[in-house]
């Protein structure tokens, strides 16, 4: 503007070209115009395909967006159903460990119940054995001092040990300790046999009928067969007959014992009874272990034998035989008491109690 100021004025053929020179100015301006609203249109297509595509992109990605969050949605209602059924299921759960739980406790109980009446039973029958075991040595004990039957009572401590192998208690081996004491020293005495010794007695009773006495074998020496001549005159015939009947109405006998007596059939009768009741009190003696009673008895059978029966016999014979076999076996043996076995289950059952 200050070179304006310092120029001097135009002249009047300046003026004229500046008034020439004027319209391309002004074209110039408007191509300058055109081109910028060219580039402003540009620049707005620019700015509208790029909002365009940005709201396309925008679309899509709210699209994607909603059907991320639809996903998303079904995703956690199911997630919700299944936290449910989750819950549900616990609940289920929870309801089914409370019954659980009181079973368990119900099955406890039961349990401790059952242990309770085993133990109870348990107690019992061992209470139960120990008092059968218990009966059994006291039978054993009165059949050893009552009757002297070692078998017997051998019998009964075998009975007893077996039961007390099968309750198999470890509190049990003394009692079964001193048993078998008790058995091995009943298994030491010397054994008698009673039923044998009381067979014997019998098989001499019933061969008391058979005896035959002695008055019998002196008559049977003395009987001799009478021959009966032949007589051709028959009253001489008859006579002989006649003396011969009347030689039997008085005998004459050689008895080789004089001390025996002549026994009437009566008599007979009542002195083999006689010797059958001596037997039978011998074998009361034998079971009532009266040694002193038995072998008395069987002398008293021994003296009426060599009294009144046939000695020489075969039957007698066999009769004295078996008395001195009867006289020399041993009849009494000093029975011990099983007092060991019966304290030991005392003190057993004292322990228990």
């Amino acid at each position: 503007m200050s070179v304006e100021q310092e120029s001097p004025a135009p002249s009047t053929a300046e003026a004229s070209v500046e008034k020439t020179t004027e319209p391309p100015i002004a074209a110039s301006h408007g191509v300058r115009i055109n081109i910028s609203l060219v580039v402003a249109l540009l620049a707005l297509a620019l700015a509208a395909t790029a909002w365009l595509d940005g709201r396309q992109r925008f679309s899509l990605v709210e699209h994607d967006l909603g059907k991320h969050l639809a996903e998303i949605d079904s995703q956690n209602q199911q997630s919700k159903l299944m936290a449910e059924q989750a819950q549900e299921s616990t609940r289920e759960m929870a309801v089914k460990l409370g019954l659980l739980e009181s079973k368990q406790a119900e099955a406890q109980n039961q349990r401790i119940a059952l242990d309770e009446l085993y133990q109870e039973m348990s107690r019992n029958r061992d209470e139960w054995a120990l008092s059968e075991i218990e009966q059994l040595l006291v039978t054993a004990n009165e059949q050893l001092q009552l009757a002297g039957n070692v078998k017997g009572a051998l019998i009964a401590l075998q009975t007893a040990d077996s039961r007390l192998q099968r309750l198999d208690r470890p509190q049990l081996l003394p009692l079964r300790k001193a048993i078998m004491q008790d058995m091995q020293r009943l298994q030491s005495l010397p054994m008698v046999d009673l039923p044998g010794i009381s067979l014997h007695l019998d098989d001499l009773a019933a061969s008391v009928a058979d005896l035959p006495l002695a008055i019998d074998a002196t008559a049977k020496l003395d009987k001799q067969p009478v021959k009966t001549p032949p007589e051709k005159n028959l009253w001489l015939k008859l006579g002989h007959e006649a003396w011969q009947d009347l030689k039997q109405l008085v005998q004459i006998r050689n008895m080789e014992n004089p001390d025996a007596p002549l026994l009437n059939p009566s008599q007979t009768y009542f002195l083999r009874e006689n010797l059958k009741l001596r037997l039978l009190t011998a074998r009361l003696a034998l079971l009532q272990h009266d040694d002193a009673g038995f072998r008395r008895d069987l002398n008293t059978v021994e003296t009426t034998l060599n009294r009144y029966f046939d000695v020489k016999s075969a039957a007698t014979r066999a009769a004295m035989a078996s008395l001195k076999q009867l006289q020399a076996g041993v009849l009494t043996v000093e029975m011990p008491d099983l007092s060991t076995s019966l304290n030991a289950l005392r003190n057993l059952k004292r322990g228990g109690r």
